[in-house]
């Protein structure tokens, strides 16, 4: 598994001041991506216990209200272990501070059942439409795609978005 990069203190993805990953690989390739870079799966880093480290490391500031998890496709068959295994040790060592993921994978058709959603607390899903992009949407760049809320959808076991 690869990362493309990390931002120590990022305000555009998510709420507050976050650590922003952004995973190495997407097989969707959405017209328009924000990311292209991201797309090629041997591109970037090599993503090891030393990366989950560091993140963790830029974590550790009160300054940080959480991590945001992009790529990429962090929800990739290639990439779900690391990323979860990231989601879990960051909620282990930060319990009050939130996990915010984007997917183009669905959260009901194929992300409700995985382990990574133990640690989410807000999934942006849905792959990027270009025809159906629109600026002033918060927190995501395509009307089709949904704020997710992980965890009361996991005990609702249906969707329950954000406002």
């Amino acid at each position: 598994m690869r990362y493309s990069k990390i931002r120590k203190m990022d305000i555009s993805n998510g709420k507050g001041v976050r650590v922003s990953i952004f995973m190495q690989g997407c097989s969707f390739n959405c017209k328009n991506c924000f990311n292209p870079e991201t797309h090629d799966f041997n591109g970037g880093k090599e993503f090891t216990d030393n990366t989950i480290d560091k993140v963790l490391e830029l974590c550790d500031n009160e300054n940080i209200d959480g991590l945001s998890i992009l790529g990429g496709e962090p929800m990739h068959p290639n990439n779900i272990e690391g990323t979860t295994k990231l989601a879990k040790k960051f909620k282990e060592k930060f319990p009050n501070k939130d996990i915010w993921a984007w997917s183009g994978f669905k959260f009901d058709e194929y992300l409700k059942d995985k382990e990574v959603t133990k640690y989410l607390d807000v999934l942006i899903d849905g792959q990027y439409v270009e025809e159906l992009h629109n600026p002033t949407l918060k927190w995501k760049g395509s009307s089709n795609q949904r704020v997710i809320d992980v965890q009361q959808s996991v005990i609702n076991n249906k969707v329950i978005e954000l406002n």
